[in-house]
């Protein structure tokens, strides 16, 4: 990516709205690190002047450095707007944006960067306007050179690179994971990460969209390797873990296929089998999350209801991958897999601290890593993007820890 020609090597837009102001917050402590890469030019962008000088204020005050301000540029730039975020994409190598829900204001960004030659990156958890970017736009990103990257937060980092980790630890061939997202409770109790919250909210009122999508697109099936993943119950039980369990309704399933899709059509790996839960403790809470789904599944069907769920707010995580393979020399045709491992990924509070590091450092791996990305650009998950990066070398320098917890022959 030609930085030289550009004034502001990172521009966050939306760095005014909730995530954004926590995103400009971590560029800043990003660029501050004496440890960290060299101080890059980046800018600020939003509606409003007088609120993006507020929030390098506030950042300024919390991180003490007094001259933030006078250092961060700052765009003026609407989502209304097609000319302003051209003249925004113009200025930048890396688009930030922050500017969400997606399905309803992530296409003119996406549309803007690529016909300006820039390269965004998003933290959507939105499985349908992933999916559709992929399908309107992958070609005139390769054309263009440029890297459009959802995902790239919470949803579904922590997933997708987990899997990616997993399979790259394995003495042998993974064949499927499970994986189980676990959310310590904070000091206010135990809530779900707004995003995620939203993804759930809109994606299960959109489903009839992305079957259609989806079937539009008539892809031919990713191949099998090994045992077909048997999926769970809601409210199965987790012996390890020793939790209930229900399926994890966010974008990770939709992305961890669709990078094992790409890593399987053009790198020619074996592709991984994948199935997301989330733990939820005792009998007693899978009672409640019954009586609570019923209540989500019809609110969802209806704006007033979307408005009332998506208050909830998220905390801590500890994400855990069970995989299951075979090792070198064994046939997976005519035998059961004869490898099992643990895996983990820990973070601190899911929605405005663990996704604006992964999203930070995601385009910080973009800046830094370009040898290692897929040679033409395009629109890519995360572990289709990052899979050959230092991206979770950085992750494990910012507080999301990778780790091998166990790994045996069977």
């Amino acid at each position: 990516m030609a930085t030289k020609q550009r004034p502001f090597h990172l521009v966050v837009f939306g760095a005014s709205g909730f995530t954004g102001q926590f995103v400009t917050e971590e560029v800043a402590r990003e660029q501050a690190d004496p440890q960290g890469s060299s101080r890059l030019p980046w800018a600020v962008a939003g509606r409003s002047r007088e609120k993006l000088q507020q929030v390098l204020e506030r950042a300024a005050e919390k991180l003490g450095r007094p001259t933030l301000p006078s250092e961060v540029g700052i765009i003026i730039c609407d989502i209304s707007n097609p000319a302003s975020l051209d003249e925004m994409a113009k200025q930048a190598t890396v688009v930030l944006n922050c500017v969400g829900p997606y399905r309803f204001y992530g296409e003119p960004v996406v549309k803007a960067c690529i016909e300006n030659g820039t390269s965004c990156i998003d933290i959507s958890g939105e499985p349908q306007f992933l999916e559709l970017m992929y399908w309107k736009y992958h070609e005139k990103a390769a054309e263009k050179g440029v890297y459009i990257i959802g995902s790239s937060g919470f949803d579904s980092i922590p997933a997708d690179m987990g899997v990616i980790y997993t399979r790259n630890k394995m003495n042998g061939t993974l064949t499927s994971v499970e994986s189980f997202l676990t959310i310590q409770s904070g000091p206010e109790g135990l809530c779900i990460h707004d995003g995620t919250w939203k993804s759930a909210v809109y994606g299960l009122g959109n489903q009839s969209h992305l079957k259609k999508l989806r079937k539009e697109a008539n892809l031919k099936p990713v191949p099998i390797v090994g045992p077909k993943l048997k999926r769970r119950w809601p409210g199965s039980y987790c012996k390890e873990l020793n939790s209930y369990s229900i399926p994890f309704l966010g974008a990770d399933v939709s992305v961890v296929k669709r990078t094992q899709r790409y890593l399987h059509e053009n790198l020619e790996q074996s592709p991984v089998q994948y199935a997301a839960y989330v733990t939820v403790g005792g009998i007693t809470s899978v009672i409640k999350l019954m009586f609570a789904g019923l209540f989500f599944l019809f609110f969802v069907k209806f704006g007033i209801g979307r408005q009332l769920l998506i208050k909830m707010d998220a905390t801590s995580f500890t994400m855990t991958f069970f995989g299951q393979g075979y090792s070198q020399g064994f046939d997976p045709d005519n035998n059961k897999p004869n490898i099992r491992i643990c895996t983990q990924v820990k973070g601190p509070e899911a929605g405005y601290v663990a996704t604006p590091i992964a999203m930070v450092q995601a385009a910080l791996t973009l800046l830094n890593d370009a040898s290692d990305l897929p040679k033409a650009g395009g629109v890519f998950t995360p572990g289709a993007a990052f899979s050959r990066t230092k991206l979770i070398d950085r992750l494990n320098k910012r507080g999301i820890e990778f780790s091998v917890i166990s790994s045996s022959e069977v």
